[in-house]
């Protein structure tokens, strides 16, 4: 063996592998990707990336089209909506993932989501069919209904298109 160390790679090598890692298993908006590869972990003894790698990383992926934030808000949205949450919510939760309010109002109207038969289908899997009608439980499904994400409108749709 030789005493000669072996050349490490580059901190821009070293970034775009983990950003490619990290890209392999889902798609990630833009401010996501970059505070992964920001992030260092305990016990971790290498210093923090140097700024210009992460740019040049970021811009890699975005000439690549590893790193799409439109495919990433259509993608989300399609996830979301099939875990039963509201078109709000859904939107709440995109722009804390980084993305422009532009973006997610394009992906928003171009899904094809029916955000009423997804509160009708959350309400009736939590409270049965038929959905109360008295004040009291019928406000506990509002409430319900508004945690989860979904607009008034949809939910006073549920009542007028779904009644008995």
């Amino acid at each position: 063996m030789s005493d000669t160390p072996s050349p490490r790679r580059s901190g821009y090598a070293r970034l775009l592998d983990r950003a490619t890692r990290i890209l392999a298993m889902r798609d990630h908006s833009e401010q996501e990707l970059r505070k992964k590869l920001v992030a260092t972990f305990p016990g971790q003894k290498e210093e923090p990336p140097a700024a210009e790698d992460i740019e040049k990383v970021i811009a890699t992926c975005l000439e690549q089209h590893w790193l799409d934030d439109a495919r990433f808000a259509r993608q989300f949205i399609a996830s979301r909506a099939r875990k039963g949450y509201g078109s709000r919510r859904v939107r709440q939760e995109l722009q804390q993932k980084g993305v422009a309010r532009e973006l997610c109002d394009a992906a928003m109207a171009e899904c094809e989501t029916d955000w009423t038969q997804i509160a009708w289908d959350q309400a009736t899997k939590k409270y049965g069919e038929p959905l109360p009608t008295e004040f009291a439980q019928k406000a506990k499904v509002q409430r319900f209904l508004l945690y989860r994400g979904f607009l008034m409108e949809d939910i006073q749709e549920i009542y007028r298109n779904f009644a008995d």
